[in-house]
Order: structure tokens, then sequence, then C-alpha cells
């Protein structure tokens, strides 16, 4: 971790823009689950909100040193060639922004992490595809296993990898997510997997892009994940 504040790096989160109420205010607004926050601040880092109303992708991330695509909404099945599922959720503008973001992040080699959706964002941005729905295609609800209610599973790390190197051979996560990886986008090598085989982890070879389909924001005691993409950023800086 960093122990210099005025050498911490600045990782951008993105957010949701959302109708949302607060104070005397009914009304439109960007905002992000504050564990993000907490999470980047207690692995040495500075935490900046990313609001997707922006299509300067290179600026914003030039103003960065790394980035979390965070979790939240599906990503619209039409930028992997399919028809949505009636439980799949959208929010088309939050792709086009974090699509732009993560390929300025990698033109211009800033380290990314995703979360849930961001893992996501990251294999359907590299021509992968997702499955939509989980708990049919599974049979089963482990990883969403009721409305705003965390599960908890095991994944299995793969021996050699990055996600293995920062978090052992096996890790228990909070998970909240009935999509998940289908087929791989280019480049992408799977490095984590529940016990029913969904991709839970999976990462670029090159660089620091890492992508896990759990929540470790969920727990602030841990923050592993997040002060390797603050230390990552050194490599670039």
């Amino acid at each position: 971790m960093v122990s210099n504040a005025s050498e911490a790096p600045v990782i951008g989160l993105t957010t949701y823009s959302e109708p949302a109420k607060f104070a005397v205010w009914d009304t439109e607004a960007t905002l992000l689950h504050r564990v993000y926050a907490e999470c980047v601040v207690a692995a040495g880092g500075i935490p900046v909100l990313l609001p997707p109303v922006s299509t300067a992708y290179e600026q914003l991330v030039a103003r960065v040193d790394g980035l979390v695509l965070t979790g939240g909404a599906d990503v619209d099945p039409g930028r992997y060639g399919q028809q949505p599922h009636p439980s799949t959720y959208i929010r088309p503008e939050r792709d086009a922004f974090e699509t732009g973001l993560f390929a300025a992040a990698r033109a211009l080699g800033k380290p990314v992490l995703g979360v849930c959706r961001g893992l996501q964002v990251i294999n359907v941005a590299l021509g992968g595809t997702l499955s939509q729905h989980l708990p049919e295609s599974l049979g089963s609800a482990a990883h969403q296993p009721a409305r705003a209610t965390f599960g908890t599973n095991t994944v299995a790390l793969k021996t050699g990898t990055r996600v293995a190197a920062i978090l052992g051979a096996e890790t228990k996560v909070r998970c909240y997510h009935h999509q998940g990886i289908d087929r791989l986008g280019d480049g992408l090598i799977a490095t984590g997997h529940a016990a029913d085989g969904v991709i839970e982890a999976a990462e670029l070879p090159d660089g620091f892009v890492l992508g896990v389909q759990w929540h470790p924001e969920q727990d602030i005691d841990d923050v592993r994940l997040f002060a390797a993409l603050v230390n990552a950023t050194g490599e670039g800086r």
C-alpha cells in the first residue's frame, strides 16, 4: 500500500445515474455505494467518482492512476448479439461510458479492476458473451439468493495467476449476480471458478486487467484486490 498521502494514487470509480431521494430532493443523481470509496481509501488510494455523463474517455482516464469498473445493472445483450432475457435490466449509458473508459485505460496502460458488472463489461468489450440468467441455466439461485441479499460462495483460483497471487488458492466471497461469463472475450483467461463452474475471475495476461464476479467491496476488512490495483498504478506512473 501507499503510505504517504501526498503520493497516493487517484482511483476512478464508475457510478450509477439513477432516480434518488435525499434530503428534500427526489431527482436524478449520480451515485455509488459508499463502501467502494472506503475500500480505495483503506487500500491507500484517493477515490474519485466518475459519472456516466461524458464521452471524454481519454481525458478522464488520463487524470486517474487506476480504474474500478463497479457493479450495477446488466450489460445490454445487444452488445454481444443477443435479445434480452425477461430478467435482464440494462443501463445503456453506463455500457457506453464504461466501455469507452476501459478502451482508454488499455490504450494508456492504466490498471483496471472490474467488480461484478465490471467483469462483464470487460468481457463483452473484448468480444465475449454472457449467460443472461444463471438461476435458469444452473437451476440454482446460489449467486443471488434473494433481492438485495448477498450470497456466500467459495471460489477456487488458478495457480500462477495474478488473482491467486493476491488471494491464494481459494477465497470465500460475497456475491450478488444473476448473469455470468459464457464465452470469454479475446485474450481473457478464466482464473477463478465457483463449485458450479461459473467463472468468478478472469484476467488479461499482460498488464493489470482483472475482473471478479463477486463483490470485494462488501468486506472492508479485506481490501487486497483494491490494494493490488493501487500498487499496480506504480507500474505506469
